[in-house]
């Protein structure tokens, strides 16, 4: 890979080639950082390419991306999502400037397609066959996916919570699925010894330090949709700390190359419930264990596996933590659907919950440009989506009866 230099410890500062079975310091066993070629990559990537690319993906940012020469790119149509400008939520919330980022429109459904993505396309690379991880749900649903695009088989372990629409996607894509009676902690831990057991590639994104780049995409796409003015802040859920990682890379990268002129501050947003990277950052602590105590399945990790990572990203970009409860998460459902015609599931817009909350302790100004990134698309865990429409009545159930109609209308207090 020309464009890579290497990867780096963010623990030890110890450098590494980034070769196929780099995963974690061979020194301290600390997370890597991939390190790239920025002079190389200048003389490359320009805004003027990219105008004139008609390749509407992940893969336009291949100059950025960890992939080696050669390498099969998946078919399937990872990234690009579109970023849209609410007024009326603006309005909502008191913004001027608020965008939304829709990651629940990519192949399978969350952001976690684009980290899927460069583990498959490396994978096949490598002459693995099987690739293999452990996830609250979205992750391993974006692996089954994206493998069985490139052709290869997958093995999925997920804990016995994870909502019954993410582990039926992961049957359709024909992926053997194992469901660990326990909690995400005690999952990773059997997923972990199988990977090593039989040389599967693993694509669990707090080890593998490739995949991180793949998330930074959002960024990358979010910096270009803007013409190349990076936003103020930018509010993302968190649970692993891999996405708030790869958020932050990706606007170092752009800022190393010149192509934006400032750095956002993120807005990191956990669960109430399940918020150990945000505990850390308010009590200025190391990292505890905390238990699983959210509705917001795709973010509760209670032992967070990339935590340095986002703590770093939180503090290098002098960002601001919050911490939301589920019906909260509920609530911000009801308003992503009302008034910007987007469905989030709970983790997906526990950002956008967290955005709200700070909006209203005055954090933020009102003419700020704010992105919220929308993870995942809320039909991955209908329960909870139904949970936060009743709380808004059902529907009008009446028979074919114009005068029972109006009646309803009234009783409901419905305008027409």
């Amino acid at each position: 890979m020309k464009n890579v230099i290497g990867a780096v410890c963010i623990k030890c500062g110890a450098e590494q080639t980034a070769a196929n079975d780099t995963y974690t310091c061979k020194k301290c066993g600390g997370i890597l950082e991939i390190v790239y070629d920025y002079h190389y990559i200048k003389s490359r990537l320009t805004r003027e390419k990219l105008a004139a690319d008609k390749e509407y993906s992940i893969w336009r940012y291949l100059d950025l991306l960890p992939i080696e020469e050669g390498s099969k790119l998946s078919a399937l149509r990872v990234g690009w999502s579109p970023l849209y400008k609410t007024e009326a939520m603006g309005k909502a919330l008191g913004l001027k400037n608020l965008y939304i980022k829709d990651d629940g429109l990519n192949p399978t459904s969350s952001l976690k397609d684009r980290a899927s993505a460069i583990a498959a396309v490396r994978a096949l690379h490598a002459g693995k066959n099987i690739v293999a991880c452990s996830s609250t749900g979205n992750a391993a649903s974006s692996l089954a996916g994206n493998a069985a695009a490139l052709g290869l088989r997958s093995f999925i372990f997920v804990p016995e919570r994870a909502p019954i629409g993410k582990l039926t996607q992961l049957l359709i894509f024909g992926a053997t699925v194992i469901k660990v009676k326990g909690n995400y902690e005690d999952t990773f831990r059997l997923s972990a010894e199988a990977i090593a057991q039989y040389g599967w590639y693993n694509r669990n994104a707090a080890i593998n330090p490739y995949l991180s780049e793949g998330k930074k995409t959002v960024s990358l796409e979010i910096a270009e949709q803007l013409g190349f003015i990076a936003p103020d802040y930018v509010a993302i859920s968190v649970g692993d700390g891999c996405t708030i990682a790869g958020v932050w890379k990706g606007f170092k990268d752009l800022y190393a190359l010149g192509l934006i002129d400032k750095l956002p501050k993120l807005i990191s947003v956990q669960a109430e419930g399940c918020c150990p990277v945000n505990r850390a950052i308010e009590t200025n602590s190391p990292i505890e264990p905390m238990e699983e105590n959210t509705l917001a399945d795709s973010i509760a990790v209670g032992v967070p596996r990339n935590g340095d990572k986002a703590l770093m990203a939180i503090r290098e970009s002098k960002g601001i933590t919050v911490n939301v409860s589920d019906d909260e998460i509920l609530a911000a459902m009801r308003l992503l659907g009302n008034t910007a015609g987007v469905f989030g599931e709970p983790a997906g817009v526990a950002g956008t919950a967290g955005l709200k909350k700070v909006v209203e302790k005055n954090l933020i100004p009102q003419d700020a440009t704010v992105v919220s990134v929308v993870t995942g698309n809320g039909l991955k865990d209908i329960t909870s989506a139904q949970k936060a429409a009743g709380e808004i009545g059902g529907p009008i159930h009446i028979a074919p009866d114009m005068g029972l109609l109006e009646d309803e209308f009234r009783k409901r207090g419905i305008e027409v």
